[in-house]
């Protein structure tokens, strides 16, 4: 459906030099193929979509969509941009128009569809996207999450052959992220060929057919969910796929801030979409801190999120102890009641107590 052939792009900076974020991009996409782009930022993930569709027109090599070159100029590039969907970061709705306006403006104006056919079709996209009840309303109105569902009902209504992704979930708060990615999961079951640019380890393993590992302006891997998650060649696919996220801090006595710790925990998982266990783990802590080890001092207690795994754990590490700290017998009640799991296990410099969340 595309192939992708030595695509490079290379954008000047005010100082006079330039930058590379595409350098030698090689591919192939099947129709049907769902496949999620995924790497550290700054590697040209973005720019590849906008490439594709000849948003950033890229500064050499070639794109080839239906056995048509687009990047030899002659291409329309208004037809193009009709097989290509786009969903962006930050929505870009028309904010004078409704949520129903928003979506038949481009399918009554370039597909030329009656007002009553193109509003019909609106409509059951709204439907799909779970916003039909919001079909009168002003994007002003909606939440962020709710902004990017009408953004994809408004790329669905072109009939697109494929839909590009560019980070569809960055812009939004924790708790909206899932109600875009359902969309995005009924749109691959229906067999619609997408590209997602995304951060989000877990959907990307979940939803794909293939992984793009982008690496320094090229496609350092690519494979399976399988293969990119668990087998990778590269060891800076390994190394970015198995991230951990973390947050440290240490009890040196009785003084610490135990609200700085508790507000802390609160944005951390906010950030890493766990907020579920923000309240269990300030609980746990406080149990830990203020009892089970208040004798305990120095000790480093540690929030962990492996993003892949999706564990989430609290380490109690205390150095030169030789046996764990805690009492045995009823006094774990209340962690165990709040756990997955208590594991307590010797280290290199002392002790570890870690709970799962």
């Amino acid at each position: 459906m595309i192939s992708i052939r030595h695509l490079s792009k290379t954008f000047k900076n005010p100082d006079g030099g330039t930058i590379s974020p595409l350098k030698d991009v090689n591919c192939d996409i099947e129709k049907g193929e769902v496949i999620s782009i995924i790497g550290p930022s700054g590697t040209g993930k973005s720019t590849l979509l906008r490439a594709i569709n000849m948003l950033e027109p890229p500064t050499s090599g070639q794109i080839i969509v239906d056995g048509k070159d687009v990047t030899a100029g002659k291409y329309p590039l208004d037809k193009l941009r009709m097989k290509m969907g786009m969903v962006f970061q930050s929505f870009n709705l028309f904010e004078h128009m409704t949520v129903l306006e928003n979506i038949v403006y481009a399918p009554m104006a370039l597909l030329h569809l009656s007002r009553e056919k193109a509003e019909g079709e609106a409509m059951e996209l709204l439907k799909k996207v779970g916003m039909a009840q919001k079909a009168d309303v002003y994007p002003s109105a909606l939440s962020g999450g709710q902004k990017q569902r009408v953004a994809i009902a408004r790329s669905l209504a072109m009939h697109p052959e494929v839909i590009l992704f560019d980070e569809p979930t960055s812009a939004l708060d924790p708790t909206m992220v899932g109600e875009v990615l359902s969309v995005i999961r009924q749109l691959a079951k229906e067999g619609m060929t997408m590209l997602i640019v995304t951060h989000e380890m877990r959907f990307a393993r979940d939803v794909s057919t293939r992984i793009f590992f982008m690496n320094e302006g090229i496609i350092y891997e690519d494979g399976t969910p399988e293969q990119i998650f668990n087998h990778p060649v590269h060891s800076a696919t390994k190394a970015f796929v198995n991230r951990i996220q973390k947050l440290v801090y240490e009890i040196d006595s009785d003084e610490f801030d135990f609200l700085q710790i508790h507000t802390g925990f609160g944005q951390f998982c906010a950030k890493y979409n766990i907020a579920e266990k923000a309240a269990p783990a300030y609980e746990i802590t406080k149990q830990m801190l203020f009892g089970l080890l208040k004798e305990v001092r120095p000790l480093t207690l540690r929030l962990t999120h492996t993003e892949l795994s999706g564990e989430t754990a609290l380490d109690f590490m205390a150095e030169g102890l030789t046996e764990s700290p805690l009492p045995g017998g009823s006094a774990l009640d209340g962690i165990k009641a709040l756990s997955k799991d208590i594991v307590e296990e010797p280290t290199s410099r002392g002790f570890r107590v870690k709970v799962l969340l």
